[in-house]
């Protein structure tokens, strides 16, 4: 057995005693107990907090935990970026939250490949390039988190923007048959099913708890972020501020949002015309030319011919 072998064998054993000793140590009653401070804390007030708005001390591996999520939160940075996407996935997670996630799969990563470079010491191939695995593998984790948060917040976008044009048109149906807007939209949310009716029910909900329909639409498009809700959402809110006629003015923002549909699939279909081609150019192609030459071949090296 090498050096590097008994030294990765050290280091596994190592990190299991420790782990051991850390389980084991928040187990003992002197330990796991909370403190005096802790026991009181909910029976004393503060001079300058007699209501007890403070919140109470954190034990200590909490504190280190979040000093370490607010350290990995400003080396990502783009706080607004990821909370937008976390709007238009619809995830109940805050970026925080989300950060911290992706700083545990970071280090999920990276004992992932510190498990990878002991094993390939005990292997016997150990060589420097394997010690890059575990910072690569910390990287790759937060990259496909990410990565994963952006194609959920893409497709339900796409959701959105399908289920618009028929979410229009039943709205525009049932301000022509009198109904004021807020009941519409109640009705829209009530009956529908699909994300964009879901957003409905939520500014409805935000429009019985205090808010203004108003001030529910423009958060709506604000999370959204979608242009053509945005445009929607615009044209509401003018209509509440000035009282101007909607159920046309819908119906002819429906038209536009089927076109604008179609002409986004003209243009899939477009790219998926090239991707198709791939197949033909470097298997379909070359096997035809293969089977059309290939009997010549055979038969002028056999000298039939």
């Amino acid at each position: 057995m090498s050096i590097v072998s008994e030294f990765a064998i050290a280091i596994l054993l190592g990190c299991a005693f420790a782990v051991g000793l850390l389980l084991a140590g928040t187990r003992v009653p002197r330990w796991a107990a909370p403190t005096l401070s802790q026991r009181i804390a909910p029976y004393v007030r503060d001079i300058a907090d007699p209501r007890g708005l403070t919140p109470l001390a954190l034990p200590s591996w909490t504190a280190g935990w979040r000093t370490q999520r607010d350290r990995f939160l400003g080396m990502v940075g783009g706080a607004e970026a990821t909370a937008r996407r976390l709007r238009q996935a619809g995830s109940p997670m805050d970026v925080s939250t989300f950060r911290a996630r992706q700083l545990v799969w970071a280090l999920v990563g990276v004992a992932a490949g510190g498990l990878i470079v002991v094993a390939l010491a005990l292997a016997g191939r150990m060589s420097p390039a394997v010690a890059l695995v575990p910072p690569i593998l910390g990287v790759v984790a937060v990259v496909i988190s990410d990565a994963l948060l952006s194609s959920r917040a893409k497709g339900r976008m796409a959701r959105i923007e399908e289920e618009l044009p028929t979410v229009l048109e039943f709205l525009a149906l049932c301000l022509a048959a009198g109904e004021g807007l807020l009941d519409a939209l109640r009705r829209v949310g009530e009956v529908g099913a699909g994300e964009l009716t879901g957003e409905i029910r939520r500014a409805v909900l935000a429009t019985g708890t205090g808010s203004s329909l108003a001030e529910a639409l423009s958060k709506l498009s604000t999370d959204l972020d979608v242009p053509a809700v945005s445009r929607c959402a615009d044209h509401l809110i003018a209509a509440i501020e000035r009282g101007a006629p909607l159920a046309q003015v819908l119906q002819a923002q429906a038209a536009d949002a089927r076109e604008e549909a179609k002409r986004t699939l003209i243009e899939q279909a477009g790219r998926k015309e090239i991707y198709m081609l791939i197949p033909l150019v470097f298997l379909i192609l070359p096997l035809s030319v293969l089977f059309a030459i290939f009997p010549g071949i055979v038969i002028l090296r056999l000298g039939l011919g």
